[in-house]
């Protein structure tokens, strides 16, 4: 689920984790990226002429990511909306940073556990799906013992909510 908020700037939902997260990612591309960059655009520009100094031109393009990469994370921060654990626990629903079990029943697979999150923290290795995934938007509002059917883009797949945390 996304949000605007009263400057029409995108409200990044988060979970008190992955604010951590994005905060310690922040802090290490000011603090130790930038500081590499710095060191390899000095050596570089060290080697003369610029106009042909291929370094130079890696060091540079590295120089314009890594800035990039601070401004998009420090407007994650600035934009970020706490997805509250005592607001979750009053809710039978299902909704962001809730944590649920699911069964494909369409397959008749085994029953499997994912957290609900805001797109920026979302990390299939860690079941962590995507409020705005076609899965995890189908989920957001249902409640345990729902069934449900789900578009994606292997076909149509029926899953059963199972438990709801």
């Amino acid at each position: 689920m996304t949000a605007q908020n009263d400057d029409n700037k995108k409200v990044v939902l988060l979970t008190k984790s992955g604010l951590e997260k994005i905060k310690e990612e922040l802090d290490y591309f000011k603090n130790v990226r930038r500081k590499e960059v710095a060191s390899r655009l000095k050596e570089a520009i060290a080697y003369g002429d610029l106009s042909e100094n291929s370094e130079y031109e890696e060091a540079k393009n590295e120089q314009a990511f890594v800035e990039g990469r601070i401004i998009e994370l420090e407007k994650m921060v600035l934009n970020s909306q706490i997805i509250e654990d005592d607001k979750r626990s009053t809710q039978e629903a299902i909704q962001i940073g809730t944590t649920i079990t699911v069964q494909n029943i369409t397959e008749m697979d085994e029953p499997e556990t994912y957290t609900i999150v805001g797109s920026t923290e979302a990390d299939p290795t860690e079941h962590k799906i995507s409020n705005e995934s076609p899965i995890g938007a189908a989920l957001i509002g249902r409640k345990k013992g729902d069934v449900l059917s789900i578009k994606v883009p292997a076909g149509v797949f029926e899953y059963k909510v199972m438990k709801i945390k």
